[in-house]
């Protein structure tokens, strides 16, 4: 092991440096390198010195009677600061009870983390990268960046980094109860006129806590796509669901009646009041939309059915393709209204997330088009992993749990059933 201290032989790269300057040789970055020498230089000699007075004595010098602790050579560690990451060693301590680092390294960790979540916060809640520079610059009251465009977009990997932990987490230990699935669209600039399509999945667990279940690319939302999603769920543990909330779009419901025949699929009544509605003309809809609230809100699918009849039976003449519309699907679309009744405002729809989306597109207007299928990734899992940090739970009461057992039941029974009929209707 070198004798000498780390800050010393840094003061001799950087006369070495300046010697190399001096007799004409190219030195790529100079400027760059020496204030990088002079910083890590700086720190060294502070983190010595105070390991100097902490103990009493110089390095090699004999421990005076009464004097506890030794130095216990370097640990090498990073810094980042506007300069890029810094190699420090940073020496250690023994034989003093509580003590293994410098008070001042511990210090200047805590500055570094803090400025570092600082900047990822910025970027997740809608500043750019040219934003967070100038932000930056004004807090430190100075024209020169505290942190440059280059660096704050090599600390947001750290968001590709949590996502990349994300989407490889074991899933066996999440109890969920009802699934949902949808996908938002974002441009890349390396595909002009191409939008990439992002699947998502969210869940509620049967402790009323909501939570983003996972992210994958899906350019068109086809089935290949969506059932490639699911089959990773299932790889990483996730239990079959009680219920699957979906859009209309016909490769995602084929996945999810691929992938799990027995639970019972649910119709976006966000997505189905916009369909039925958007083949009336506008002055029909505040006349047509109270109905297709009657029929979502019904008390049971009877009754669910019941209405649907009387509202094709009124307006079915005048609009025929919204009411082919509304019938379309009908059994997903009325599915909820078998759940306990607290919880169908919340199985319904979508509309969960499809907020989430909106403060996702507020955030892309910053970023027109995407650099590339990472950046857009660990943009889209910042502002969602937050969002979901905010939704509220259900309501899951002693009633609802007993509610959901007898819904359990009925469905087991419905499916026993089919299977009895099936080798009859076979031999037929």
């Amino acid at each position: 092991m070198s004798r000498i201290p780390p800050s010393q032989q840094l003061a001799e790269l950087a006369r070495q440096l300046a010697a190399q300057a001096r007799e004409g040789t190219e030195v790529e970055d100079l400027t760059h390198a020496l204030v990088r020498l002079g910083a890590r230089k700086l720190i060294q000699e502070l983190l010595e010195a105070e390991v100097t007075e902490l103990l009493g004595r110089g390095r090699y010098e004999r421990r005076e009677p009464g004097q506890e602790g030794a130095r216990n050579g370097y640990k090498p560690r990073t810094l980042r600061c506007a300069e890029g990451r810094l190699e420090i060693d940073v020496p250690q301590v023994r034989g003093m009870e509580g003590l293994c680092q410098p008070t001042l390294w511990r210090a200047l960790k805590r500055r570094t983390d803090v400025l570092e979540r600082l900047v990822v916060e910025m970027y997740a809640r809608g500043l750019s990268t040219r934003d967070i520079e100038d932000a930056l610059a004004e807090l430190a009251g100075s024209e020169a960046p505290l942190l440059s465009r280059s660096t704050v977009s090599r600390i947001t990997e750290a968001l590709h980094e949590e996502f990349e932990a994300f989407a490889q987490r074991d899933l066996s230990g999440l109890d969920v109860v009802y699934l949902f699935a949808d996908a938002i669209y974002e441009s890349l600039r390396r595909q002009a006129g191409c939008r990439e399509g992002i699947l998502v999945t969210w869940a509620i667990l049967s402790d009323g806590s909501k939570v983003l279940v996972h992210l994958s690319l899906g350019n068109k939302e086809r089935y290949e796509d969506w059932l490639e999603h699911f089959r990773d769920l299932v790889r990483r543990g996730l239990k079959t669901p009680l219920t699957v909330t979906t859009d209309g779009a016909p490769g995602l419901i084929q996945a999810v009646e691929a992938m799990w025949p027995e639970a019972e699929r649910i119709r976006c009544w966000v997505h189905k009041m916009r369909n039925v509605l958007d083949k009336v003309p506008e002055e029909a809809r505040p006349v047509l939309k109270p109905y297709l609230e009657a029929i979502r809100d019904a008390p049971d699918i009877e009754q669910g059915r019941r209405l649907v009849a009387e509202v094709v039976e009124r307006f079915g003449r005048e609009y025929p393709s919204a009411m082919r519309s509304l019938q379309e699907d009908l059994e997903a679309s009325l599915a909820h209204l078998r759940l306990p009744a607290a919880h169908r405002k919340h199985v319904r729809t979508t509309n969960l997330v499809e907020r989430s989306f909106e403060e996702e597109r507020r955030r892309a207007k910053v970023i027109p088009r995407f650099r590339s299928e990472r950046e857009c990734l660990k943009l889209v899992f910042a502002v969602l992993w937050r969002a979901s940090e905010r939704w509220r739970r259900v309501q899951f009461s002693e009633h609802e749990r007993k509610q959901l057992e007898r819904y359990i039941e009925e469905r087991q029974r419905q499916r026993a059933a089919q299977k009895e009929v099936s080798p009859a209707a076979t031999v037929a």
